[in-house]
């Protein structure tokens, strides 16, 4: 055969992972200029505002466990904070270079932008030019990803890494190449070790391969390619196996804090990752989704299809598996939450504008487009200063306002160990220096008495509660006892902890005041 002619099985092979429904158009000067002033608009609109909403308990958390010693950081990591483990490492060498908030959430900020460009890649690669281009203008402005790339945890750098771990998998559909697998098998280990549910994409993956790929029977090296995604999956497997044993170590408990969800809530999380606050922003997500499935027909529900059927399932798949699966997994134990499924963001954006894409004329595409911003854009100024949920607390305040009002002699019992993070945190904000910092005052305040396991944070200082006999002792020997209280029970129900302390301390203690700051409390027992 001459040098050069295509054989026939691979011929069909390459047809078959060739988008064929819309051809695409060269990118002139006009489409990279778009792309570049829609990657300066992501940058800004995830930069602006960065610390105008104050670090709440979980950005505390992530914020003091990478500042701890190596000792108590991979205690702690092994023994209760696996998941997020490489977020927590990368903000371990971030903050070595500031430590304002502003600051450290900055590399949520820098990984949400960069997950446009990926976007933009995983979106050509399944469509065309124009599809990638609108995908990347509905990310640009998604109020979803600004409220968690302006927050210190793991969920920019989650999405990022399902976006390239989709976009290495559909590369090296269309073109088998073993940069590109090795590609998808490093971006899906480091998904999984941002965030544990990162295995619920790998499975949405196993799912297209497994009964909707678009390998045709007769290709050539279509068993070998199989062997391929078999081996990717095992290493991955393999590498995550230390997340795994924890998973089996540790049960629910971390998570045994989520409630069974209802049907408004996965509703309120597709109009949430629709990037607005209104309903009708869903509605026109549904609709262009809708419109981007509609050339499927009955296809859509088969499997063995070309590449145009294909890549509507592999996004349906993304966007509607791990929903539903935590969903039906909720009946037995809650596992479903929102922001853990921020990963699903990327399939919403890119199967919208593949609808979006299809509108017929151009002024109907600039009038939704309109609307869209229009509704994005308010979405993106409420996060700037509250959020999707209500989970914000006002840790910070209470801090410095106890700070603002101790005595010489008085001393302060956080109601749960965990509480010492936000307290310490802000102290450290307080004192202009971190917790790790030699010139940390670390009697700055009332003198802590619990959890006290020495000047700076000990991974024992991480759980644990109060028992009655120090509660006891507290109160003889100090004239004065704050306390401050977190995730104490509902309204009107408090914890045991909370109840034995408000049944021993007005004791030796009597006077009592109290301040009550979002979803934290303050008292002040003295005699």
């Amino acid at each position: 055969m001459p040098c050069g002619t295509m054989q026939p099985s691979e011929a069909a092979l390459n047809q078959s992972v060739q988008p064929s429904s819309v051809p695409d158009e060269p990118a002139g000067k006009s489409h990279w200029l778009v792309l570049a002033l829609l990657a300066i608009g992501a940058v800004a609109v995830r930069f602006l505002c960065l610390g105008c909403k104050p670090f709440w308990f979980d950005e505390c958390y992530s914020t003091e466990l990478a500042l701890i010693d190596w000792r108590n950081f991979l205690h702690l990591i092994w023994w209760r904070e696996a998941n997020m483990s490489l977020y927590y490492l990368l903000l371990r060498v971030w903050v070595h270079f500031g430590h304002s908030p502003s600051f450290i959430r900055s590399l949520s900020a820098i990984l949400a932008a960069a997950t446009l460009p990926a976007i933009y890649w995983l979106a050509r690669l399944l469509y065309n030019r124009r599809v990638a281009l609108l995908a990347a203008a509905l990310f640009t402005f998604n109020a979803y990803d600004v409220r968690y790339a302006q927050e210190a945890r793991s969920y920019a750098l989650f999405v990022l890494l399902a976006t390239l771990s989709s976009a290495f998998l559909v590369a090296w559909l269309r073109k088998p190449d073993q940069q590109l697998w090795r590609g998808y098998v490093l971006c899906s280990i480091l998904a999984v070790y941002a965030h544990f549910y990162a295995l619920l994409l790998i499975a949405a993956h196993w799912l297209a391969i497994r009964y909707v790929h678009p390998l045709i029977a007769n290709a050539l090296d279509e068993s070998t390619r199989q062997k391929q995604l078999r081996r990717a999956w095992i290493f991955i497997a393999i590498a995550v196996l230390p997340l795994l044993i924890f998973v089996a170590k540790t049960g629910a408990g971390p998570i045994k804090w989520i409630r069974r969800p209802h049907l408004l809530d996965i509703l309120a999380l597709y109009q949430h990752l629709a990037g607005g606050i209104s309903w009708f922003l869903l509605a026109i997500f549904a609709a262009a989704c809708a419109w981007a499935a509609f050339p499927s027909g009955k296809k859509l529900w088969s499997r063995h299809q070309d590449w145009d059927v294909w890549r509507t399932q592999f996004l349906l798949l993304w966007l509607l598996f791990p929903v539903l699966l935590t969903v039906m997994l909720s009946f037995a134990r809650p596992v479903f939450l929102a922001r853990y499924m921020i990963f699903c963001l990327p399939a919403f954006v890119i199967l919208a504008a593949a609808g979006l894409a299809r509108l017929p004329q151009a002024w109907l595409l600039g009038s939704v487009w309109a609307a869209i911003l229009l509704f994005c854009l308010q979405g993106v100024t409420f996060v700037y200063s509250r959020d999707f949920d209500d989970e914000r607390d006002a840790s910070g305040l209470a801090t410095n306002f106890i700070l603002d009002h101790t005595q010489p002699g008085d001393a302060i019992l956080l109601h749960i160990a965990s509480t010492r993070v936000p307290y310490e945190f802000s102290r450290s904000q307080r004192a202009g220096t971190n917790t790790a910092s030699p010139a940390f005052h670390s009697q700055l305040g009332p003198e802590i008495v619990f959890p006290y396991h020495g000047p700076g944070l000990d991974y024992r200082d991480f759980t644990g509660k109060p028992t009655a006999e120090l509660a006891r002792n507290i109160a003889q020997t100090h004239p004065r006892v704050w306390v401050m209280l977190m995730d104490n029970g509902a309204p009107g129900k408090p914890d045991p902890t909370t109840s034995m302390l408000t049944d021993l301390l007005p004791q030796p203690l009597p006077r009592l005041r109290i301040w009550q700051f979002t979803r934290v409390e303050v008292r002040l027992y003295s005699k």
